[in-house]
């Protein structure tokens, strides 16, 4: 470019410069606005997301839990039609041994309540009974666990008594024996029993001693020359719990099968006939 003409080109200089400025302000001026918007509009939109964000991370206030009295509640745990709860059946129990002795049955009013085996021993004592007498071994007492295992439930111990773990107590009186269908066995029992306490013997009336192994005293070391040496003979037994039975309970019980077949044939008892006084005099 020539300005040799000052006069002549200045003019169309300026002219050009002016409109190139106005081109670049007016591009600008659309520019600025954009500019200026964008960040507003991003922090806008970034404030807007973060509130739902904001509103899911704070916890929802905890509903107050419902009264134990609700009358929902009381409603489920109802019956339909108020109907009782079913009773609670007794735990199964031990099978009878075959051929009791009828001497060893309960009485009819008892049920069985719980039946226990007996591991331990039973103790002698070389003694005499009566002045002149021959020393024989006289029965101190048995000195056993009740339970299966290492599930103890109680002790057995001289009374004789049962004790349970939970404290309660029976102490036995006897009532009739029998011998032992295995003749190295310690005899088989029927025992009234006076229970004390609240547990597993609170209720017991009777007990009976079956099923016995071993126990008898030694056939011989009992003399003269060994007065109140003592001895302790390894013995095993199961031992039946009764309690009295609750109306329309149905009875459990371990008796002999005399009288299981008498009960079975006995029927109903028998109604007097009603005659009219007149009919009964012709």
């Amino acid at each position: 470019m020539h300005l040799s003409n000052p006069g002549s080109g200045r003019p169309r200089i300026g002219a050009r410069v002016a409109s190139r400025l106005s081109s670049l302000l007016a591009r600008s001026a659309n520019a600025l606005p954009a500019i200026c918007v964008l960040p507003i509009v991003l922090v806008a939109t970034s404030a807007a997301a973060q509130q739902p964000a904001a509103a899911a991370a704070k916890p929802a206030p905890a509903k107050p839990a419902a009264p134990a009295s609700a009358p929902g509640a009381a409603a489920a745990a109802t019956p339909a039609g108020g109907a009782k709860a079913a009773p609670k059946h007794k735990a199964h129990l031990r099978a009878c041994p075959p051929h009791i002795p009828e001497e060893l049955n309960p009485p009819a009013d008892t049920t069985l309540e719980v039946v226990l085996p007996a591991n331990g021993v039973q103790s002698y004592a070389c003694g005499v009974d009566k002045p002149g007498e021959a020393p024989d071994w006289q029965p101190k007492g048995p000195h056993a666990n009740l339970g299966e295992g290492t599930n103890v439930v109680g002790i057995h111990f001289g009374g004789p008594s049962w004790q349970g773990l939970d404290g309660s107590m029976v102490k036995g009186t006897k009532v009739a024996s029998a011998p032992s269908p295995d003749k190295s066995a310690v005899t088989w029992l029927l025992l009234s029993g006076a229970a004390t306490g609240e547990g597993v013997f609170g209720k017991i009336t009777h007990i009976q001693r079956l099923e016995t192994v071993g126990g008898k005293p030694p056939t011989i070391g009992c003399d003269a020359s060994h007065l109140d040496t003592k001895v302790l003979v390894p013995y095993r037994a199961y031992y039946y719990f009764y309690r009295l039975s609750e109306p329309g309970e149905k009875v459990q019980q371990c008796h002999s099968v005399a009288s299981k077949e008498a009960a079975s044939k006995a029927g109903p008892p028998k109604q007097a006939s009603a005659k009219p006084a007149a009919e009964k005099q012709k």
